[in-house]
């Protein structure tokens, strides 16, 4: 018995992968020095692909099923080890298993700042951060330009350079893309698509396809949020004086539901401060009112004159009043006039102000 186990042990008919981890993507198939069986069985499932090697070149690969090892399932590996018609002795082979299923939830995030020019804010810095999912396309390039010999290959030994990669093209593409920061959170899916896009490509370089990218958050400096924040506030707020009668009536519902509590002295203190408000609003406005009147220039002082009729004083008439009675002949170059200032009564004539409204005046109409 011992014998059999040992012939057993020593040529493997099996070969199959069972992957029990989670981040897996390349597994070599240990056979310790064990010959493969000829017409032994290779199982390989789904999300899977098996690359032979011999001797460090890439052989026969395998998609999804079982597959019996002999000469006609295995033509490349067949003609690099010159087997014959009719071979069927044991041979050794490496067996590689890659994981061609999907690799979701991976991080990509930016390490320092990135500098762009914004309309509104000028020079800002801005963070990003999100996930993405790839997939092996092609098992053996990713092999021959990535995994190399380890038997054991994850994608944490990987996912640095990817994100090298992610961080590069979006930084480029947000400088280029001219997006207000404002409006950054409102084209997440466009910036997603236009990373997507971009290095799509890189990544089948190295045999991988980049199955899904997105863009989680695209955060500012706390001082620069901290800006916005106000601008918004002032905009929810709108009218103050409203805003605040409107926190001094729901004050006053809240003291009334609770007249014994510090809701009342609260109400207070805030009736207080809209009263004081209101006040200086008023004062403002007064003083804007006394200021405007202090800039009216003050009205032309009216000239009042007394006129001698018969001997009596009548008075006190305008100019107006003084053109229309010379124009009437009731006032006259000699007739007495007095107004505040002048020493006595004095023809109307000598009165430069007055003599000039008889100038005006038409002459006499000639005699019928």
């Amino acid at each position: 018995m011992g014998l059999i186990n040992k012939i057993k042990g020593e040529f493997i008919d099996i070969i199959e992968w069972l992957d029990p981890s989670n981040d897996t993507m390349i597994h070599r198939f240990e056979r310790y020095n064990n010959e493969i069986k000829y017409g032994a069985k290779l199982v390989v499932r789904e999300s899977q692909v098996a690359v032979f090697i011999n001797e460090g070149q890439v052989a026969d690969v395998y998609q999804p099923g079982t597959h019996t090892l002999e000469t006609q399932n295995m033509p490349i590996l067949t003609t690099l080890k010159g087997w014959k018609y009719g071979f069927h002795s044991p041979f050794k082979a490496e067996v590689y298993f890659c994981n061609t299923k999907n690799f979701t939830d991976l991080k990509w995030g930016t390490k320092n700042p990135v500098m762009m020019r914004d309309a509104d804010f000028g020079v800002v810095r801005i963070r990003a951060f999100g996930n993405y999912a790839m997939r092996i396309k092609d098992a053996v390039k990713f092999i021959k330009e990535v995994a190399g010999t380890d038997g054991s290959f994850t994608t944490d030994k990987i996912t640095e350079q990817l994100k090298n990669i992610v961080m590069t093209r979006f930084t480029d593409i947000v400088a280029s893309s001219k997006i207000p920061v404002l409006d950054l959170a409102s084209n997440y899916d466009e910036l997603s698509k236009f990373v997507y896009d971009r290095i799509g490509s890189e990544f089948l370089e190295y045999g991988i396809e980049l199955s899904k990218f997105l863009v989680e958050n695209i955060s500012l400096p706390p001082d620069v949020e901290a800006a916005m924040d106000k601008r918004t506030s002032m905009g929810v707020i709108g009218n103050l004086n409203a805003f605040t009668q409107y926190q001094t009536a729901m004050g006053i519902e809240e003291a009334a539901k609770n007249p014994g509590g510090n809701a009342g002295a609260g109400i207070g203190m805030g009736m207080g401060f809209a009263m004081a408000n209101q006040m200086g609003q008023n004062m403002n406005q007064n003083q804007n009112v006394n200021q405007q009147q202090q800039n009216v220039p003050p009205p032309p002082p009216i000239v009042q004159y007394y006129v001698a009729v018969n001997g009596q004083q009548t008075g006190p008439f305008g100019e107006q009043q003084l053109a229309q009675m010379a124009q009437g002949g009731q006032l006259t170059k000699d007739s007495l006039i007095w107004k505040n200032g002048m020493a006595a009564w004095t023809a109307a004539g000598q009165v430069p102000e007055v003599a000039k409204l008889f100038t005006q005046a038409p002459p006499p109409l000639p005699p019928q």
